[in-house]
């Protein structure tokens, strides 16, 4: 049982933070998370592939160097399947901040993003594995 230490809003708003993180621990335990990523290319077509605990975006928009991005923790697992990326592991913020990682690494600076869609997004967050 985790209650408050004094009577304030701030009491009681850190109070829910904890168990919140002490909920999404468990669950991570018992059934895991998936972050579910989607491979959009019109322009170019690019691969996504995994290099120890980096992942490479190679062909971005015709691009020579691939752009990478971190895999955070150590339980998470990154797997390319056909046109999606699968991000899994026990740990909500691990997986969150992966899936994020991978996101951003396509960003497009300079351009309209309503005509350059190429990247990869985000499109399903999952409790289980």
């Amino acid at each position: 049982v985790i209650r408050p230490h004094g009577r304030r809003k701030k009491d009681l708003a850190i109070t829910n933070t904890i168990r919140s993180i002490i909920r999404n621990m468990l669950t991570g335990v018992e059934k895991g998370f998936t972050y579910k990523l989607k491979i959009v290319s019109a322009h170019f077509p690019m691969s996504v592939k995994l290099r120890g605990d980096k992942v490479n975006v190679e062909n971005y928009f015709g691009e020579r160097s691939p752009r990478t991005s971190q895999i955070v923790g150590k339980a998470t697992k990154v797997t390319v399947v056909g046109e999606d990326v699968l991000v899994q592991g026990p740990s909500l913020e691990d997986v969150s901040q992966t899936a994020a990682n991978i996101e951003l690494s396509t960003k497009m600076k300079g351009k309209d993003q309503r005509v350059f869609l190429d990247g990869l997004y985000i499109y399903s967050k999952e409790k289980g594995i």
